[in-house]
């Protein structure tokens, strides 16, 4: 019997459901895992709170339901105390990013009271935590390591979002370089980030990324912070 192109064509599909069932368990399980395997990323916002922009962003990522991380200037918060509550209530992680954004690597010592008085201040405002520390500009001395209490965070992905004030550029940046474990530093005191932001949540989740807290981030990758501790992402610290 001749078996046409056409016939051929119509028996290979009729075998696949059995071809299917005889596959070994080992690989149908595999394929099902590598299915679903979530992936993680933090996005971080510093310098704020700021009133118009970051209520923006809250409102984004609520409607999104997703969470980030806020490294707050203790300067701001005196005005927009209830920015900051909304914050905490909503789910996000708030953190110290000193009281006047002073660089923690030439003065060690006011750099450390700064850290102490934002840190009173998010006490008197949202109550007891460990309040994780990003050094402005990325700077800080040994003797502040030796000293703080609490993790400090540096970041995986950083778009320059505050020299470039692109939402696309910032957009696409993001998407392109981003991987599971990442954190991305950004700034909410501008509107092209937070624009950037809310569209790298849409696209991303796409993709099966799941928008975390860094102490989050931390979690589901099994990595326990330790304080006075630089990390870039849970699994790599800073070794400058």
């Amino acid at each position: 019997m001749v078996i046409t192109k056409r016939y051929r064509s119509l028996l290979c599909l009729l075998l696949l459901p059995l071809l299917a069932l005889a596959a070994p368990h080992g690989a149908k399980v595999a394929a099902v895992q590598n299915a679903v395997t979530p992936r993680y990323i933090a996005l971080t916002f510093d310098d704020g709170p700021h009133s118009e922009t970051t209520e923006a962003l809250l409102d984004g990522l609520q409607e999104r339901g997703a969470h980030a991380t806020f490294f707050l200037i203790g300067e701001q918060i005196e005005d927009r105390k209830d920015l900051v509550i909304r914050m905490r209530e909503e789910g996000h992680q708030i953190g110290n990013h000193t009281y006047s954004h002073i660089r923690l690597d030439q003065n060690s010592q006011r750099g450390l009271q700064e850290i102490a008085k934002t840190d009173s201040l998010l006490q008197q405002v949202i109550g007891p935590n460990d309040y994780w520390i990003r050094p402005p500009w990325g700077f800080v001395s040994n003797a502040v390591k030796q000293s703080v209490g609490q993790p400090l965070i540096y970041w995986s992905l950083d778009t320059q979002d505050w020299s470039v004030r692109n939402a696309d550029i910032v957009t696409q940046d993001i998407i392109q370089n981003a991987q599971t474990g990442d954190i991305v530093l950004l700034h909410d005191s501008y509107a092209e980030s937070v624009d950037a932001a809310l569209r790298v949540i849409d696209a991303l989740s796409a993709q099966g990324y799941q928008f975390v807290t860094v102490e989050e981030l931390f979690r589901v990758m099994g990595v326990t912070p330790e304080s006075g501790h630089f990390y870039v992402r849970p699994d790599t610290e800073v070794n400058w």
